[in-house]
């Protein structure tokens, strides 16, 4: 079982009081539409009720289905009897209150008139309000359980676990606030403790919850209290490491062979379960300085296997020991159980196995179930495999320089001149010269040889057809009309001829404007798509009967005129 379900701060509080609806019906009305409305009246309270004891029928736990930790708890803390009537007469008045819904849903069915109707809805819903209100004394006890139960800890029972027993004022509350962060009282009078208390620690990387429970007192366990009682059950239903702490200076007002005692009286609780006793208050009495009576007493833990650890919650020597033993234990013991539980014990480093199956494959019969593959497939892959070999055989496996490399070891010399494409393969490791001829050859070189290839690249880049290429690609209509203002001869300096008047520039055609559905839109297909979307967006303009997208206005559908004022007989008159 998971840990939420253990959460009951998770119940919903139990209602007071039923939810009322408004009743709003005219007289003339048709008889079916008043049924049905009456009949609504009735159904919606069944309903509401119906669901809220649902809900609390729901969400409190059920003594079968808790761990028998709680179910005990439960028991000593609410009553198991008490509880189970409770809950039992929620189901008895969801039973009847459905009954009742039922029945008068079939009589609204045969009423007459309006007034039949109403006094069979009064009827229906007086009956259901009465048996929810004799359920008064089982809502208030209910009620009380949540709130008690929302106030318990939240512990595991299927967790690690340390439980902390023994007589009241000897030192279990200064414990736990020790070696966790709870913060329990701590007073020098008996039963400070009155309930459970879980304080959470980490040891050895995994989550710990140490549980403090109230003193115990050594008289029968049927004069045990319910303070008592809900330490018994701790012990006797959680899987966990016990720790019985004892007052060795016997400042509980009890002495060392009563608390002796008691540990006696409750010890079939420990069956199966590591088991520790703490000495606490060395500070004020240690051991050694105890008389042999009292000594020989306590060698009796030691002659049952139980181990004893001196302690001091005030000074904290020992206290870490003590947890530390008790941690140890308990994970031993849970280790072992688990591997017990699988029917194998631990073997070395190989007791993992014990945890976990291990499937290995084993054949069915003795035929060979060869994979089938089609002829085709077949025919395809012998085609592919010859054309390879033909390919490998033309062209010989040339070894790569890592290769060669590690073959020749340190005679290996790099060897970049052999990969040289040149006419005549004589000439691939001829030096250049200096001097060749009389000439230096460093004056046959252009200084600026790297520079003339940018340069003519860019000027490739600026030509007219790719100037026209990009613009039409683009969407822009390049024609030669267009371009005239880009001719060279407009361009050129004006020579010769008739005198050119001053003030006044050469006459430039101007260029046709390009459509505003067109510019921007490259080709012919990005057109047509723009335009569908265009009459889209006029078809939402039509259907709101807007002139255009900036139409904004609001008409008033009510003119005051025609909405203001009596008009009654006689006359109309206008406020």
């Amino acid at each position: 079982m998971s840990t939420s379900l253990y959460n009951f701060k998770k119940i919903t509080v139990v209602p007071t009081s039923v939810r009322k609806t408004p009743t709003v019906v005219r007289r003339h009305w048709q008889i079916s539409r008043i049924r049905a409305f009456y009949a609504r009246k009735v159904k919606f309270l069944q309903q509401t009720l119906h669901d809220k004891l649902t809900m609390i029928l729901t969400e409190f736990p059920k003594m079968e289905d808790v761990h028998p930790f709680y179910a005990d708890l439960m028991n000593i803390l609410y009553d198991r009897d008490h509880y189970k009537i409770a809950l039992g007469q929620m189901n008895t008045a969801r039973h009847l209150i459905d009954g009742v819904a039922r029945e008068y849903v079939r009589l609204l069915k045969y009423a007459d008139s309006l007034y039949r109707c109403k006094t069979l809805k009064r009827a229906a819903l007086g009956r259901m309000v009465k048996i929810l209100s004799r359920q008064k004394s089982s809502f208030e006890y209910l009620e009380q359980v949540r709130q008690h139960l929302s106030r318990l800890p939240s512990i595991d029972p299927n967790t690690r676990t340390l439980i902390l027993c023994g007589f009241p004022n000897v030192g279990k509350s200064s414990f736990i606030n020790k070696v966790t962060r709870a913060d329990v009282e701590v007073q020098p009078y008996a039963f400070t403790t009155k309930s459970l208390y879980v304080g959470h620690m980490d040891y050895r990387y995994l989550r710990w919850q140490v549980i403090d429970t109230p003193g115990i007192l050594d008289h029968p366990l049927e004069q045990r209290n319910t303070i008592e009682m809900q330490a018994v059950t701790a012990l006797g239903h959680l899987k966990a490491s016990i720790l019985y702490i004892m007052d060795i200076s016997e400042l509980c007002d009890h002495s060392i062979e009563q608390q002796i005692k008691l540990f006696e009286s409750i010890q079939p609780l420990f069956a199966n379960k590591p088991v520790f006793v703490g000495l606490n208050k060395i500070d004020v009495l240690r051991r050694k300085d105890l008389p042999a009576e009292t000594e020989a007493l306590l060698k009796k833990f030691e002659s049952d296997n139980i181990p004893i650890v001196e302690l001091s919650t005030l000074t904290e020597e020992g206290v870490i020991e003590l947890r530390d033993k008790a941690c140890d234990a308990l994970l031993a013991q849970r280790i072992e159980r688990k591997l017990q539980a699988k029917g194998k014990e631990a073997t070395g480093d190989g007791h993992v196995l014990g945890r976990l199956f291990v499937a290995y494959p084993e054949p069915r019969d003795n035929k060979n179930r060869a994979p089938f593959i089609p002829e085709g497939v077949l025919k395809k892959r012998a085609a592919m495999d010859l054309v390879e070999d033909a390919m490998d055989e033309e062209k010989p496996k040339r070894k790569l320089e890592r290769e060669l490399e590690l073959e020749q070891g340190r005679n290996y010399k790099l060897d970049l001149k052999k990969y040289y494409l040149l006419k005549n393969e004589d000439e691939k490791y001829d030096k250049i010269p200096e001097i060749w001829e009389g000439h230096n050859i460093a004056d046959f070189i252009d200084p600026q040889v790297v520079e003339i290839p940018r340069t003519a690249g860019r000027k490739r880049e600026r030509s007219m057809s790719r100037l026209e290429k990009e613009l039409g690609d683009l969407g822009v209509n390049i024609d030669s009309k267009r371009m005239k203002n880009l001719n060279n001869e407009q361009q050129r300096e004006h020579v010769g001829g008739k005198k050119i008047r001053v003030g006044r520039s050469p006459s430039v055609p101007v260029p046709e404007r390009t459509p505003r559905d067109v510019k921007g839109l490259p080709d012919r297909k990005i057109r047509i798509k723009a335009r569908k979307l265009a009459r889209g967006g006029l078809k939402k303009l039509g259907r709101a009967a807007r002139k255009g997208e900036g139409d904004r206005h609001v008409y008033d559908l009510k003119p005051k005129h025609l909405f203001s004022g009596k008009r009654s007989t006689g006359k109309t008159d206008r406020r």
